[in-house]
């Protein structure tokens, strides 16, 4: 049977190509930033709506099985911590609100580990009734790919069901996301870092050494020197990662296109959820429907 949701906060889809992936099927898309908007149309169609989400009736919108929300995380990391702005925020009563009109049969909440930190936001998203939710932290993206991504997934079904946690042994190599002659800008700041000009030490990995990459960040345009790759080719021995190579970070199909600028496609990519996370979330949410709505023959 088909089962379909809607997506929130959806962002360039990266999560959407997971779902569905794994069969579900999206009947509506929402998101604020229109470029984002523009690569999920390009990749996935025309049901993104860019609309604030805040603005947005609930009764107005496409009926669905399931509901998934991939809210803004920024306020919740611990690098927020850094900046003085870890302060949460109020998108999740969004979703709550969404849920309580709606009452779907099952949803999905995806963001950072750190959002636990926040009982207010963990009590909404965690204790409405007649649901039975299960809190699934870590979530490793080195499972599947070679990259140190760690989130946090929120699952509601009104109906009893044991969601089977990822698994995986053969985990995607950094040295098979790397491409071949790569064409990437290296900025200054590479060899400034490199010297001890920065604070900071860059991260670099090296394939050759098994290595996976640091976190995919959303503001790597701005810090290209912090995270690196080992290229021979190239005269420091290292180099910034492609957008090619970025998207592959995420578990994304070399199909997927970003038609805006790289600088945007950076920023797309470091604010995606890895496309195995929604393949995994999305079957089980398929294994719950035919379990629990399956037609008997």
């Amino acid at each position: 049977m088909p089962v379909y949701i809607n997506s929130y906060f959806c962002g360039a889809g990266l999560f959407d190509v997971g779902l569905r992936n794994a069969g579900l099927e999206v009947l509506e898309a929402y998101e604020i930033d229109e470029a984002a908007c523009q690569t999920y149309r390009h990749n996935h169609g025309s049901h993104v709506k860019h609309v604030d989400l805040c603005e947005q009736l609930v009764l107005e919108q496409d009926m669905c099985d399931g509901m998934v929300f991939t809210y803004p995380c920024t306020k919740y990391s611990t690098i927020a911590d850094i900046h003085g702005t870890r302060t949460g925020d109020e998108l999740f009563l969004h979703a709550l609100r969404h849920l309580a009109i709606a009452q779907p049969e099952f949803y999905i909440v995806e963001n950072v580990p750190g959002m636990r930190k926040f009982p207010v936001v963990m009590e909404a998203m965690t204790q409405l009734p007649d649901y039975e939710v299960q809190v699934l932290c870590p979530v490793k993206a080195n499972l599947w790919l070679p990259q140190n991504r760690d989130r946090v997934i929120i699952v509601g079904t009104r109906r009893a069901f044991s969601i089977r946690p990822p698994t995986n042994h053969k985990a995607v190599p950094l040295r098979d996301i790397i491409e071949r002659n790569a064409q990437v800008t290296v900025p200054g700041a590479v060899a400034a870092r490199l010297s001890g000009k920065y604070r900071d030490r860059p991260i670099i990995s090296d394939p050759a050494k098994g290595d996976i990459a640091p976190t995919c960040v959303a503001h790597y345009t701005k810090d290209k020197s912090t995270r690196l790759v080992v290229d021979r080719g190239y005269p420091l021995g290292v180099r910034p990662y492609t957008v090619r190579e970025y998207a592959r970070l995420q578990g994304l199909p070399d199909s997927f296109h970003f038609p805006v600028s790289d600088t945007e496609a950076y920023r797309q990519i470091g604010n995606g959820v890895p496309v195995p996370f929604g393949e995994w979330v999305g079957q089980e949410m398929t294994r719950y429907m035919n379990q629990h709505f399956q037609v008997a023959d």
